[in-house]
């Protein structure tokens, strides 16, 4: 059975191959960087982390690129009110990210761009989208883009621009021909700092945020390329907006399979900022080792809405160390993947019917169950490798499981470095308090000179 993914723009799971034989480039849409990640997030990363995971076991060579956005109406209201550079706060809040996905296990792209590294990118395409006259100057200095003369508007969404023009409000911007209208390079206001300002044909300003995304992702994987991702929030508007303006510059396909991920949901509303309902991800490192929450993630669809809740990170984590308890009980041998074994198979068959993780989680139990009758260390050995697709079991299993807090190396990482980012900033109190849940979870730190180490406690 070959690879098959929903396609957004098709609204159906199709076949699926590469437009370079062997080859996919796939671009996500990232974090705008001027706060902690959220759970959210971290469904997105994971989400095509496994992606790409299983188009490499797959046998295909993957170019991933994840964008950062680094400039942003947020981001700049974010570092005026905290009284430092755009850039201080960006950078901040990106090793933060990277704190925060090494210790769920994501790996990173290959290609991570931040948007103000592309802005020569940005002015190019809008100025072949002016002269292509899907373009146009408004009377405050914006440059926007005509919606209503690109045909293919709406594709992506599914809706008529009638239809979306009947939920529209009025615009703002009095200057817009149409309230569909989006902008895409913002005029610089006497009121902004200087390192959000650039120089360009159309006068200083900044970029708007949707024609950061095409000229990032035609940059680095071309005008046409294999997989567009993000989560289902960025579909309408972001993303039909990617569309329009690098099909309307280009005239080309921009992306031939879109995937989108399903919310977080806390009390059966999404998980947002905005409405004041997230948990940051490493709120929840708090609570639950990282492993924990990557498997209550990995353990759902990715396209479905998935409910947040102490219950449920509870169940996964009992669930995962069942799966621990296997491989402790039976050191697991080391092996090759064999896809003719019968479990094997309908993982890989779960995987390649739009990267079914719930039925490849099953398999996963299935094996265990079969590494407690039998004794098997080739079968425990299955367990690990297959685990691993998914970036799953491949801690200690003694580790793991010791003291009973299932903390692995990098979620103790994650809480160390949280502590001296806390002690930095003069915050004795939350200092401690980490240091005190760590050892009530049986890991004692200890400082020096060369920094902090940890032990499981006596």
């Amino acid at each position: 059975m070959s690879l098959r993914i929903f396609n957004t723009l098709s609204r159906a799971v199709s076949d699926f191959s590469s437009s370079e034989p062997g080859h996919v480039r796939m671009y996500v849409c990232g974090m705008t960087v001027y706060d902690l990640c959220h759970l959210g997030h971290a469904r997105s990363m994971i989400a095509f982390d496994v992606v790409q995971r299983w188009l490499k076991a797959s046998g295909y060579q993957v170019t991933y690129v994840r964008n950062v956005t680094d400039i942003d109406d947020k981001i700049i209201k974010r570092a005026l009110d905290n009284g430092e550079t755009i850039r201080h706060l960006t950078d901040r809040m990106i090793d933060a990210l990277h704190q925060d996905a090494d210790a769920l296990g994501i790996e990173r792209p290959q290609h991570e761009p931040r948007a103000t590294d592309y802005v020569p990118q940005m002015l190019s395409m809008i100025g072949t989208l002016e002269q292509k006259g899907l373009a146009y100057r408004s009377g405050n200095g914006d440059m926007n883009y005509s919606v209503r003369k690109f045909a293919g508007y709406g594709k992506l969404s599914g809706k008529s621009l009638d239809e979306l023009n009947a939920g529209e409000r009025v615009a703002v911007e009095t200057d817009k021909q149409d309230p569909l209208d989006f902008v895409l390079w913002k005029s610089a206001k006497p009121t902004e700092p200087e390192d959000v300002k650039w120089a360009s044909p159309f006068g200083t300003g900044r970029p708007g945020w949707h024609i950061e995304c095409s000229a990032m992702a035609c940059e680095l994987l071309g005008q046409t390329f294999d997989i567009h991702g993000g989560g289902a929030d960025l579909q309408f508007p972001h993303h039909e907006n990617e569309i329009a303006q690098s099909e309307g510059a280009n005239g080309q396909t921009l992306a031939r399979f879109w995937m989108h991920n399903g919310f977080i949901n806390v009390d059966n509303e999404k998980m947002s900022k905005s409405l004041g309902n997230f948990f940051t991800i490493r709120d929840v490192l708090q609570a639950f080792d990282a492993e924990t929450v990557r498997f209550f993630i990995v353990r759902s669809h990715y396209r479905s809405a998935l409910n947040y809740s102490d219950v449920h990170l509870n169940d996964a984590k009992g669930a995962l160390k069942r799966l621990y308890t296997a491989l402790q009980t039976v050191p697991a041998a080391d092996v090759k993947l064999d896809w003719t074994d019968p479990l094997a198979a309908r993982f890989k068959a779960a995987m390649d019917e739009d990267f079914g993780t719930p039925e490849a989680v099953a398999v996963l139990f299935e094996l265990a169950g079969e590494v407690n009758r039998s004794g098997s260390a080739e079968r425990a050995g299955l367990l690990k490798a297959l685990g691993g697709l998914l970036g799953l079991l491949q801690t200690d299993p003694t580790v793991y499981l010791q003291a009973g807090a299932g903390l692995d190396d990098a979620a103790i990482q994650t809480q160390i470095q949280a502590r001296a980012g806390a002690k930095k900033a003069k915050n004795f109190a939350e200092a401690d308090r980490i240091r005190n849940d760590l050892l009530a979870q049986g890991i004692l730190l200890k400082d020096s000179a060369a920094g902090t180490t940890w032990e499981s406690a006596p």
